[in-house]
């Protein structure tokens, strides 16, 4: 039934105009007089970009945004005995990165609309073993920080904010990453600000946590003299090649963004309609919104899924299943507990495509393909 459109969820071209840039940094730096491919100049530089451009203390560049989250535990302290209260529904990194450190992942539900975690769950979680506090952006929504940060200072605990889908989103006039005591980027392809690899940031406003974690991504080296461990580290350490990408294509970013922001726009303009048809766009809004992906909730979701299919349209499924209900984490999970919200968005979630170099015509016949399922 396809009628010659191809649309696909993940693009294969999104670096193609970039391809001479990469292909000519590749040379440069792999027949430089340095020899340096790890947490170079280049590496300084992107960091000081970024630090610059968030007003942040610290930005600290490492392997991957799962890696972040752990190095940002691990210098507040989190270890056997602590528990982290995290999103029931979200990516694996949010639990893992806690049952890495010996410590419990404290599931919170969340909003039913938004599907981000719900400040009151978290709290009712907290416990007088709780460390930290970990709420999650999700998809195009910032989850609600101003909450958190009050929530954090009067209850005593930790507050990070993983920020990994929401570089370059504001809420109230702060960038995504800068509302907790930190904050982590992802640079995976499919990211706002994503790349051809792996590679994130920790993002903060405590000079002492970016200290801490410079050693921790760097087998706890201090960066003063080599093979002097001052902490049991890790090998988190960013790539030369791309850093020296990410900072020549940060110029775009913000044109990128604005590109995504305007096709949110029309989605969810075209789609209010249909929530009455069991079709029900996020929450219509400019504050705190990233557009990393586009998420609609379906009461007959594989159906969409599958008739998008037929015309070529490409969908993907965020998150099919809670935290808690995975076999990785089960274990966590009390006798009898529920989280019924994250529940119901796992049977309902669908991401539409939403990167910047869609064309105006495939937003259109996107649009037209889901108005025409829910008015059948």
């Amino acid at each position: 039934m396809s009628s010659g459109h191809q649309i696909p969820f993940f693009p294969p071209d999104l670096f193609e105009g970039d391809r001479k840039v990469m292909i000519d940094l590749i040379r440069e730096i792999g027949t430089g007089p340095a020899q340096r491919f790890i947490l170079g100049d280049h590496t300084a530089r992107f960091e000081q970009l970024l630090r610059d451009s968030l007003g942040a203390a610290d930005v600290v560049a490492c392997g991957s945004g799962t890696s972040a989250l752990g190095l940002v535990l691990a210098a507040m302290g989190v270890r056997g005995g602590d528990e982290v209260v995290v999103p029931a529904f979200g990516c694996a990194p949010l639990a893992a990165s806690v049952v890495n450190l010996g410590a419990t992942p404290v599931f919170a539900d969340i909003h039913p609309h938004k599907m981000v975690v719900d400040p009151d769950e978290v709290d009712r979680r907290i416990t007088d073993r709780t460390k930290a506090i970990l709420p999650a952006h999700m998809f195009s929504i910032m989850a609600d920080m101003p909450r958190f940060t009050e929530l954090a200072q009067r209850r005593g605990v930790r507050l990070v904010e993983d920020s990994a889908v929401a570089q370059g989103a504001v809420l109230g006039g702060t960038p995504a990453g800068m509302w907790g005591e930190a904050g982590v980027f992802s640079f995976v392809q499919v990211k706002s600000f994503g790349m051809p690899g792996e590679g994130g940031a920790i993002v903060t406003r405590d000079p002492e946590i970016g200290r801490r974690v410079r050693m921790l991504r760097n087998h706890g080296q201090d960066g003063k003299q080599r093979f002097v461990h001052h902490v049991v580290g890790h090998n988190s350490r960013f790539d030369e090649i791309q850093a020296a990408f990410q900072t020549y294509r940060f110029d775009g970013f913000a044109e990128r963004l604005q590109r995504r922001a305007a096709i949110a726009d029309y989605y969810t303009e075209r789609f209010a309609p249909l929530a009455e048809r069991g079709v029900v766009p996020p929450p219509p809004d400019r504050d705190g919104r990233c557009y990393y992906v586009y998420s609609l909730q379906v009461e007959r979701r594989d159906e969409l899924r599958q008739h998008l299919l037929e015309r070529g349209i490409s969908t993907h499924v965020y998150y099919p299943s809670p935290l808690p209900a995975q076999r990785a984490f089960a274990r966590f999970a009390g006798p009898g507990d529920r989280w019924p919200n994250a529940e119901r968005a796992s049977g309902r979630i669908l991401a539409l495509p939403i990167y910047p170099h869609l064309t105006d015509s495939q937003v259109e016949y996107i649009t037209a393909a889901v108005g025409e399922f829910a008015r059948s």
